[in-house]
């Protein structure tokens, strides 16, 4: 199967998530999306207050209440030790599921940081990825910033598509949580 690997902290999970979610399925030929809630992103300084677990449980409900979705909530980085980088998290998926291909997704607005990540041009080489618009990121200049940082790793090839059609849903956890916190129902966007 071809599998999109599409991690963050999902907290919580909204209707921009499930759009994205829908899209690598219903549009991109993806048999399955494995949506993996991060316990702690590596470079982030923020710290949830929310546990890996808690978020894991509440992205499992959200899922459950669409089982249109070609979607498996997976506690792979969980059990994982710290720190869990993308990279350890797609060889473990890679070596449980040998049979099964996989492709990291991310938001146009992680890309612009992916030289911080661990072993970023194995993930470009070895899985590839997928990039999601996000607001205020050209994804045109995305493109050509990609293929100059290809062009200057020579000897491998890079498998990296751009969502370029896919809808911007502008909305984000952060957003909500801080709803929440002032006592505005953001329940709609929930997912």
């Amino acid at each position: 199967m071809k599998i999109a690997v599409y991690s963050g902290s999902f907290n919580p999970l909204h209707i921009g998530h499930q759009a994205i979610m829908e899209y690598l399925t219903e549009s991109m030929g993806f048999d399955m999306v494995y949506l993996i809630v991060s316990p702690k992103n590596p470079i982030k300084l923020t710290v949830s207050a929310e546990t890996g677990r808690e978020r894991y449980e509440a992205a499992v409900a959200a899922v459950e209440r669409h089982p249109e979705l070609k979607v498996k909530v997976d506690d792979i980085e969980l059990d994982m030790p710290a720190p869990q980088y993308t990279i350890k998290t797609l060889d473990a998926l890679a070596a449980r599921e040998p049979d099964n291909t996989f492709t990291f997704v991310l938001g146009a607005d992680n890309l612009a940081d992916i030289r911080r990540w661990r072993d970023y041009g194995r993930i470009l080489a070895d899985y590839g990825v997928v990039v999601y618009p996000r607001k205020g990121f050209d994804m045109k200049q995305i493109k050509e910033t990609l293929m100059q940082e290809c062009i200057g790793m020579q000897g491998k090839q890079y498998r990296i598509c751009l969502m370029e059609d896919a809808p911007i849903v502008d909305i984000s956890s952060t957003e909500l949580r801080a709803a929440f916190a002032a006592g505005i129902d953001a329940s709609a966007y929930l997912m």
